[in-house]
């Protein structure tokens, strides 16, 4: 929990405190069955030529009932705080309360090339005539270190995501979709959490993942501490303070719930974001979509009625303050699990300074 699998130091191994119960992983694959892959391209070094790079890019793929079951919808629903971005399957999300197949994030102009490979990736593993699916696809801006009009994500490397999709623990920073990206003028990228809810005799886990790009330097708030204003003139964030990206939450849970309930959750992440500061400004895309892997029955396609379960609407308070605990967390540790980057025309966004971070807490008595 407290380091990602190759290594690199958590939020919590900072160490920063947060508040819910965490999974035996504190990722989103500690609901059972989903699994999540990545495809991460890091090639080049230098300008930045349209078409050679440097790359800096890449795609997640998050399969909420793992290939397996892929082709079982689940029930969804989803939230757009800051439309400036995009979710390809939303109208249908919106219309039935379902997501259907894998979902794919990845870089804003190669979110058709995720939407369409993850289409063919389907049609070819259950070689089925006719077939019809809108999945899932997100987006958010690495364009200031990748060469992003050269258009580097091909449909292997979708394919590659879901094909090496699988449960256990999970990479972050800047890997898979994440790869590029900044977020509060630090290196950001992919980051998970998760958290444990009880409710009429069980336990169910709500956790999310993150796609983090989002916010200004002097925005970034940790444990109640304004870190981001301390640090402004630490290598300072050489966009100039423009915000020019987006995030895209996706929260899963296992717990049963109905479509509104989902797009309940879905809001609540806006309180996660909000936890470390984020305003949600002008040309950022703050999108983000809710599934639950239970009720698998009510997909079944049968002449006769289904039955479903569902967690009461009264009863949903801890459901939502364990999403606004796993966004928050899931974005320090894309943060807090990430390096420096060069990339094209050797701009550098500099990896959160841990002992700095560490400083600033403990002058304020956090840690």
């Amino acid at each position: 929990m407290l380091k990602t699998p190759s290594g690199k130091i958590r939020a919590r191994g900072l160490p920063i405190e947060f508040d819910g119960e965490p999974g035996p992983l504190n990722a989103i694959t500690d609901i059972a069955g989903v699994e999540v892959g990545y495809q991460t391209l890091i090639r080049g070094a230098g300008k930045c030529v349209a078409g050679q790079g440097p790359v800096r890019t890449g795609v997640t793929a998050i399969l909420p009932r793992g290939r397996d079951q892929v082709h079982v919808g689940a029930y969804a629903g989803m939230f757009s705080q800051n439309g400036c971005g995009e979710l390809t399957g939303a109208h249908w999300v919106a219309e039935v309360g379902r997501c259907e197949g894998p979902i794919t994030i990845t870089n804003t102009h190669s979110v058709g090339t995720a939407h369409d490979a993850s289409i063919r990736w389907m049609v070819k593993r259950f070689n089925r005539a006719g077939h019809w699916s809108l999945p899932v696809a997100g987006e958010t801006y690495d364009g200031w270190l990748n060469d992003i009009n050269g258009f580097h994500v091909t449909d292997a490397d979708v394919f590659a995501a879901l094909d090496n999709a699988a449960g256990g623990p999970i990479e972050e920073g800047s890997v898979g979709g994440g790869t590029g990206m900044i977020a509060y003028g630090f290196k950001g990228g992919s980051g998970t959490a998760s958290r444990r809810v009880s409710f009429d005799g069980a336990s169910y886990t709500v956790a999310a993942f993150v796609q983090a790009n989002f916010g200004q330097r002097e925005q970034l708030v940790i444990s109640g501490v304004p870190v981001g204003r301390a640090l402004k003139d630490w290598h300072p964030d050489a966009r100039g303070g423009v915000e020019a990206g987006s995030i895209i939450a996706i929260v899963g849970t296992d717990a049963p719930l109905l479509p509104h309930q989902l797009s309940r959750l879905a809001r609540r992440a806006t309180l996660g974001l909000g936890r470390s500061g984020a305003i949600s400004g002008h040309g950022s895309g703050d999108i983000f979509l809710a599934f639950s892997t239970a009720n698998a029955q009510a997909f079944a396609e049968t002449p006769t009625l289904l039955n479903t379960s569902f967690v009461p609407d009264p009863e949903l308070n801890p459901f939502f303050a364990a999403t606004i605990q796993s966004v928050d967390e899931a974005i320090l540790n894309a943060l807090v699990a990430n390096e420096t980057m060069t990339g094209a025309d050797d701009r550098v966004i500099h990896a959160l300074p841990h002992d700095e971070v560490i400083r600033l807490l403990a002058a304020r008595g956090v840690i």
